[in-house]
Order: C-alpha cells, then structure tokens, then sequence
C-alpha cells in the first residue's frame, strides 16, 4: 500500500472499529463473488454515506447513522452491502506526502508496446512510491503518479527502473509543484 496505511478499519471490520452487537457479526471482506460486481444502485442515502465515508473513514457506525439520518443496524446494513458488492473497496488514510518524507511528485506518461498492458502494470505495481497507474487513451498509453522522496529518487524511478522495463516505449514526466486532493463536501 505504499505510504498510505490503514486508518481506521480494515476492509473486514465496520467503520468507527468494532463490529460487537452489529447483524451479522462482521462485515464481508469484499465482493460476494471473487472479481464479480453486483450493481444494486445507490441511493440518496447510500450516497450520503460514501460522502461521509470518504471525509472520515473512521466515523463511527452510530456516527454515520445519526448523520444521514437512519438507524445503526439501517447504516451498517447499507455499508456491508457497499462492501460486499465492492462499492466500497477498502479505508484508508490521505497523506501529507512532504511530511511523510516524499518532497518530490510527478506524473510520468509511457508509450508501451502494443497489447503489453498487463505485464506493464504488474511491473509498475513493484516499484517504489507507485501511487497511481491508469491506462489511458491519446498521445500515450499510461498515466502514473509518483511519490519520492526527492528528486535523485524520482530520476533513478524514471530513468533507472521504468526505462528498464522493455515494454516501454518512451516516458515524460511532468514534475507536480503542489496537489491538492479533493474531499467530498459534507
């Protein structure tokens, strides 16, 4: 998982910590069936409460009740189907990643071979400091996120590792001055 750790609860358990008293014991560890989406929709309510989820992923199930305004058993009813269907992959924390010791940031973009995106990606994944990696479509291939500790460590990633990998064609990073992430309003 990188730089960022688990914050609250784990995919298994409920946000806020324990799960004591809940229906059902503890909530799914993930999609009912390996890899299979269920697609029940979202409501208003459901909505609300990936908003408040994602503002505070250790809000207490009787937090996130009291807030969008339904029961506890109703709130942690809805958040274990949103886990089970995979809605809601997991928990974790947004990280300050010059305080964390990763002063420097880039997007780097790759041309690959074609047909090569697999075993790119399982490539990219190993390496240090991967945040992101998204196939793209346009003048290039691959669109990934970095975060080093500084700009050594950057050009050895850039030149050093993802230039080593024979499926890329051509890479450019474009060095990030400073990043906001966007919370969700309440």
């Amino acid at each position: 998982m990188g730089a960022e750790q688990m914050a609250g609860p784990s995919p298994a358990g409920p946000p806020g910590g324990s799960s004591a008293g809940a229906p059902g014991g503890r909530l799914p560890a993930g999609p009912a069936a390996a890899g299979a989406a269920v697609d029940r929709g979202l409501d208003r309510v459901d909505r609300s409460i990936l908003r408040l989820l994602q503002q505070d992923g250790r809000a207490s199930i009787r937090s996130v009740a009291e807030r969008v305004h339904v029961s506890r058993a109703n709130a942690y009813a809805r958040i274990a189907r949103m886990m089970e269907d995979g809605v809601i992959r997991g928990f974790t924390a947004r990280v300050d990643h010059e305080r964390a010791g990763q002063g420097a940031c880039a997007y780097v973009t790759l041309k690959i071979v074609q047909n090569s995106w697999r075993s790119v990606r399982e490539q990219l994944l190993e390496l240090p400091g991967v945040a992101h990696i998204a196939l793209v479509g346009g003048e290039f291939d691959v669109l990934m996120l970095v975060h080093t500790a500084d700009n050594r460590a950057l050009r050895e990633l850039v030149l050093g590792s993802i230039q080593a990998i024979p499926e890329v064609l051509t890479t450019q990073t474009l060095l990030v001055f400073e990043e906001t992430d966007r919370v969700p309003p309440a």
